[in-house]
């Protein structure tokens, strides 16, 4: 007796709903692992928001994944956020310095966001407001591990007075020869983490200088340096 063909499409139907939810559950158990709340973090390192942006829970509460913000950024720097964030956090704006970098006289995201969950804001207001911190690897940046000349990171650093200044030293090339370098170090007071230091270092895969979250204004408990209460050796 030769099966109905409807009771083969139906049964293949649904094996594909059962491997689909198998896959829609491993994704998300993927997902709860590297949140932050799971991993009892209130932050991130890499979920580091345009400027302006709400205080986390108030943001993912008023973001609608509405992609304004990633449509005009200039610098092709805002994307969705994948494993950045928590599962509440999915497909809201996260800024990626290793493709593009936010602007320093740029507002338009708070200027297109409909709910208010990235601020509008003015140039003045932007300026000082820190979404992240640069860290130079020194184990990859080429004036500190190969002795090759390289500055970009400190020319196209946009802060009035440069966070990432140049210390200059003298150290003998392979041949003994003296040979004058100067090596990049950031300024953590200074520091802003608009990523284009990260986006425009010469060293690929990953640069030799990255940004993370560390220190943004709207995140008192993300900070770069943790200042604690500690008792004085007796």
């Amino acid at each position: 007796m030769n099966e109905n063909p409807k009771s083969k499409s139906k049964t293949a139907l649904g094996r594909r709903a059962v491997l689909t939810a198998m896959g829609t559950g491993a994704a998300a158990t993927a997902l709860l692992k590297v949140s932050p709340v799971v991993q009892g973090k209130t932050y991130n390192p890499a979920l580091i928001r345009p400027p302006g942006s709400l205080p986390e829970e108030e943001f993912e509460t008023k973001c609608i994944r509405c992609g304004e913000c990633m449509k005009v950024c200039p610098t092709n720097a805002i994307h969705p956020a994948t494993l950045q964030g928590s599962l509440a956090g999915l497909w809201t704006p996260v800024i990626i310095p290793e493709i593009g970098y936010c602007e320093y006289n740029c507002t338009l995201c708070g200027q297109v966001c409909p709910t208010g969950a990235i601020r509008n804001l003015t140039i003045d207001e932007r300026h000082p407001i820190k979404i992240g911190i640069a860290h130079v690897d020194r184990s990859r940046c080429m004036p500190w591990v190969s002795n090759n000349e390289c500055i970009v990171c400190e020319e196209h650093c946009p802060t009035p007075t440069k966070a990432i200044w140049l210390q200059e030293v003298t150290i003998p090339d392979r041949y003994g020869e003296p040979k004058v370098l100067k090596q990049p170090i950031v300024d953590p007071q200074l520091c802003i983490g608009c990523g284009i230091c990260e986006t425009k270092c010469p060293v690929n895969d990953p640069s030799a200088i990255i940004v993370t979250s560390g220190g943004e204004t709207r995140n008192p408990g993300n900070q770069y340096i943790l200042m604690e209460d500690r008792e004085t050796p007796e």
